[in-house]
């Protein structure tokens, strides 16, 4: 039974916490089944540095990850992506970047942590919450028979992984 590798981007405005959270942690634990992307709508134009404290701490590499605009990846030449999920959390009235195209799409909202203000504490407590979340989904979709799933029943799958964890931390 062959595999394909599936190709994930996750979408946030500002590509600096969430997103690139979400993608270090599908690049580790799906290598192989899954690569993951990040990308912002309007990139902050570096990765925050509570990000990639915390991926440092947790023994991820953090060479290559920075912040960057999705239209990188609306480009002919860049990867077409199996699926696109958004990080943003529509209930902190954030606007999520739209995706074009014929990719599976799917929404896992997360608070922001990087739009926490108060002292070095709270933001890695904000930092924590919002990786304890994407772990939690990030291990579910690992668990999926990708292969005896049609599109219908991955997007509903994904859609129910995206309502795990989604109360206050």
């Amino acid at each position: 039974m062959t595999h394909q590798t599936r190709k994930v981007l996750f979408l946030c405005t500002g590509n600096s916490a969430r997103s690139i959270l979400a993608e270090a942690i599908l690049n580790r634990l799906g290598e192989g089944r899954f690569k993951a992307y990040s990308a912002g709508s309007l990139p902050a134009g570096k990765v925050n540095p509570y990000a990639i404290a915390l991926l440092q701490e947790k023994g991820f590499p953090v060479e290559g990850l920075r912040s960057k605009s999705w239209e990188e990846f609306a480009r002919t030449r860049e990867p077409s992506m199996d699926v696109i999920i958004t990080v943003c959390d529509n209930a902190a009235a954030e606007s999520c970047p739209y995706w074009p195209g014929h990719s599976l799409k799917s929404h896992w909202g997360i608070p922001d942590p990087a739009g926490v203000d108060g002292t070095d504490d709270k933001k890695k407590q904000a930092f924590q919450c919002a990786y304890d979340r994407l772990l939690k989904r990030i291990k579910v979709l690992l668990t999926l028979p990708l292969e005896e799933l049609d599109d219908t029943n991955l997007k509903t799958k994904l859609d129910d992984i995206g309502r795990i964890c989604s109360g206050k931390h």
